[in-house]
């Protein structure tokens, strides 16, 4: 049975959250008080205009909720995360750290893949050329991407995302509708991420192929590669003028990470979850190989193979 992964968006209120046995309260300055069970709960979003006390960081960290503090537009910009109890995380963690390149590579291979995929899918009813010179692309990949298949295949991509609005740019530091929206949906993505590798009892410093100096969390941008194109097609749904001060698009982006990701009802969290766990097994030896989901559009799915 698939779990029930909830986001509570706090990352617009203007008020404060206090802790009670079992439950966050969440008191807007103005309006009723909520109070939300953290039993089901997998991301947490609080704002700048929210104050809250480190018992309600216990409690949330305590039944294994990220919590992503967002900036004024409310895109996320940083985590707390629970140290989890995997019963194997020394030896997971040892044989993540000392995993060969032969298979790092081939694993990293296998995530593209799956991930220029995902963006064929998005471009069929868009593009239908350009989606099939990525599924082209994406039957060249190999161990490793030495081509770097993955850059050549995302110019092309967000070249054809959205034909009537011009020819965009993929900006993460831009601060138009369209990149602060996809900037969102990824945040909460990567939320899931951090708690998926975290619960794996793998180290979510230690990438396969994000390798950067200063982030915490190059394993985790390396696996939520494929799950992107899920927030990307939601984006591409959106009007032009919609932006994250309308409420209802924070919805429905949240909505996107929490949907259905394959056709046996599986969300997109817990396929997410599964592949971090397949990867402990990978780097402890207990599996030949990594096998990515890739994602082909509502309640469609391929192995990625």
């Amino acid at each position: 049975m698939d779990t029930a992964w909830r986001i509570i968006d706090c990352s617009s209120l203007d008020g404060q959250l206090t802790s009670e046995r079992g439950a966050v309260l969440v008191h807007p300055s103005a309006g009723e008080q909520v109070r939300v069970p953290v039993a089901d709960v997998a991301v947490f979003l609080v704002g700048p205009h929210t104050a809250f006390s480190s018992a309600v960081l216990h409690r949330l960290l305590g039944a294994d909720v990220v919590v992503m503090f967002c900036d004024w537009r409310g895109v996320p910009e940083g985590a707390a995360y629970p140290w989890h109890e995997h019963t194997r995380i020394g030896a997971r963690q040892l044989a993540q750290s000392q995993l060969s390149l032969p298979r790092r590579k081939n694993a990293w291979g296998r995530i593209v893949k799956a991930k220029v995929l995902g963006q064929a899918a998005v471009l069929s009813g868009v593009d239908a050329s350009a989606s099939e010179r990525l599924r082209e692309m994406a039957r060249k990949v190999r161990s490793g991407d030495p081509e770097n298949i993955e850059a050549h295949a995302a110019r092309l991509y967000w070249s054809r995302m959205f034909p009537d609005e011009g020819r965009f740019f993929r900006e993460p530091d831009a601060e138009d509708n369209r990149n602060s929206c996809l900037n969102y949906g990824y945040g909460v993505l990567r939320a899931h991420g951090i708690r998926a590798v975290v619960s794996a009892g793998l180290s979510p410093a230690i990438g396969l192929f994000h390798r950067g100096r200063s982030n915490a969390f190059n394993l985790v941008d390396d696996l939520i590669e494929p799950f992107r194109p899920v927030v990307d097609d939601t984006v591409l749904s959106l009007a032009p003028d919609d932006s994250l001060e309308n409420r209802s698009v924070k919805q429905k982006l949240v909505a996107t990470v929490q949907q259905a990701f394959d056709s046996t009802g599986s969300t997109l969290p817990t396929v997410l979850e599964r592949l971090a766990q397949h990867l402990g097994q990978y780097c402890e030896g207990d599996r030949d190989r990594l096998d990515v989901p890739s994602w082909a559009g509502p309640q469609r799915v391929s192995d990625g193979r």
